[in-house]
């Protein structure tokens, strides 16, 4: 019975000791037990997040079908395909190229797919999938210049366009070093910029540059000349997800295997391309009219968040107003120190710090994003117009107020803010109608607000001037019927 015992004993110390003393594990297994929960919480929350930009047809490009935005292509084709083989949902994020991979780093999104070459510099930062497509790289020039350029060399002194952060852009900086570089965010705007005359040529992946000369006219497509150090365009997941990578990898190959981008997923792309359609349905469904309801939707999101931000905004504003009014020494500093702080640094970077800094920490919306960018800074500047217009009141009428017996309350209630709203007044409505126009940043973060619907429908139809025009227009009719309300209301503050 005692040896029994002694047994068992003996079992529980190694059991224990097994527990408590710290096994030996190798870097690798500690970097392979980490990686291993990108895949698990992938499939522990349903959906596969993909980042692109949607401004690279075939690649990825927004449609108008059934009267909805619908972003389709080559990219969006594979994606579906590895979401499918993971067994979840495929989730469409859309942003500015330059910030897709700020969105993997931070958590935003799980991959990136977005024509994006995988080169040695930005697999620094990220694991790159095997590639999936190589296409190549050519220019886009004026029909008209077709017998004065050949290739990158034929531009010394010349200006080339290319998007901000693609591998085009460091190709010119490194092989055309005597060209000018210069850099928009969209290939849209490249292209109305090479239209216009802004630069002589644009440099863009081969298949997209295919599709912009098919579907623009007055321009065409020569040989770039550049030798590129790349293996492809290929799916970007977050640095050390090698779990996910290795998904991937297994759709990757049999999307090779099949040959699906050339069999399907290419002629896909094309069916949504404008080119396969005749002049007469090209020009109908080019129309700004075939475009009402994405103008309408932006219009929408545009006066939606305007109308919280001009609430919070105003709400937060009259407290710091206060704040810096009042006799706290504390309170006056925390609220000079936010006005002097959001005034001295651009909307931009606020915004994207909210929506990609404190990503880091909490998931943020890119709506809910932008609003509490546009309210914080819209409150700076009226906590600013309150402040003066208070100000304003001379002293004496404080004085006169107490020695009646008011109270300081009472006084600012009833003496002090009657007559300081007939000063803010004007200059609070300037900063709501500013208000209004800035709000157009969020189209930054993919928010869909009237400039974000204008970039779509520019995409989709390759005209770059009409859907600005269309913009310019509605944003003056919004600022235009708001500066008359608000003239109304000053009319009868006057009158009164």
């Amino acid at each position: 019975m005692k040896k029994a015992w002694r047994l068992i004993e003996a079992l529980l110390v190694t059991v224990l000791m097994l527990t408590i003393v710290p096994q030996k594990t190798s870097a690798a297994d500690k970097q392979e037990a980490r990686t291993d929960n990108y895949l698990r919480n992938v499939k522990r929350k349903g959906e596969l997040v993909m980042g692109t930009s949607p401004d690279f047809p075939p690649y990825e490009f927004v449609k108008n079908v059934n009267g909805k935005s619908k972003v389709v292509g080559m990219d969006i084709e594979v994606g579906k395909k590895v979401a499918r083989d993971m067994g979840v949902k495929l989730v469409v994020r859309t942003m500015d190229f330059d910030s897709l991979l700020v969105a993997l780093e931070t958590g935003k999104v799980d991959m990136v797919i977005s024509g994006m070459d995988a080169t040695p510099k930005r697999a620094q930062s990220v694991d790159f999938s095997r590639a999936y497509y190589k296409s190549g790289q050519n220019l886009l020039i004026r029909t008209e210049d077709k017998d004065n350029y050949h290739d990158y060399k034929s531009f010394a002194g010349k200006a080339i366009g290319a998007q901000t952060g693609s591998m085009q852009a460091t190709l010119i900086k490194q092989q055309a070093k005597k060209s000018k570089l210069k850099t928009m965010d969209k290939d849209n705007d490249l292209v109305l910029g090479l239209k216009t005359h802004k630069f002589d040529a644009v440099a863009v992946d081969k298949a997209t540059a295919e599709a912009f000369a098919k579907n623009t006219s007055g321009i065409m497509v020569i040989p770039s000349g550049f030798k590129v150090d790349s293996a492809g365009s290929a799916i970007a997941f977050h640095k050390g997800a090698k779990s996910l990578v290795r998904q991937a990898n297994k759709s990757i190959a049999e999307i090779k295997q099949k040959d699906l981008i050339n069999q399907k997923y290419l002629p896909k792309a094309g069916k949504y391309l404008a080119g396969g359609k005749s002049k007469k349905e090209v020009k109908a469904s080019n129309s700004m009219w075939a475009y009402k309801d994405f103008f309408i939707a932006g219009v929408g999101y545009t006066l939606f968040i305007s109308a919280i931000s001009v609430f919070f905004g105003f709400l937060l504003g009259a407290i710091l107003a206060f704040m810096r009014l009042g006799r706290n020494q504390i309170a006056r500093s925390v609220a000079t120190a936010y006005v002097e702080f959001v005034r001295g640094t651009p909307l931009m970077v606020q915004l994207l710090f909210i929506y990609f800094g404190l990503g880091l920490i909490i998931n943020i919306p890119a709506l809910l994003s932008g609003i509490i960018a546009v309210s914080l800074n819209s409150a700076a500047y009226v906590a600013e117009v309150i402040r003066s217009g208070i100000s304003s009141i001379a002293v004496g009428q404080t004085e006169a107020s107490r020695s009646l017996g008011l109270s300081r309350t009472a006084t600012m209630r009833y003496v002090i803010m009657p007559q300081a709203m007939k000063n803010i007044w004007p200059a609070l409505g300037n900063e709501f109608v500013s208000l209004i126009k800035e709000s157009s940043i969020v189209s930054v973060i993919g928010v869909k607000d009237l400039i974000y619907q204008s970039r779509i429908v520019q995409a989709d139809t390759y005209r770059g001037v009409m859907p600005l025009v269309i913009t310019m227009i509605l944003y003056f009719i919004i600022t235009f019927g708001l500066s008359s309300l608000m003239k109304v209301f000053e009319r009868k503050m006057n009158h009164d």
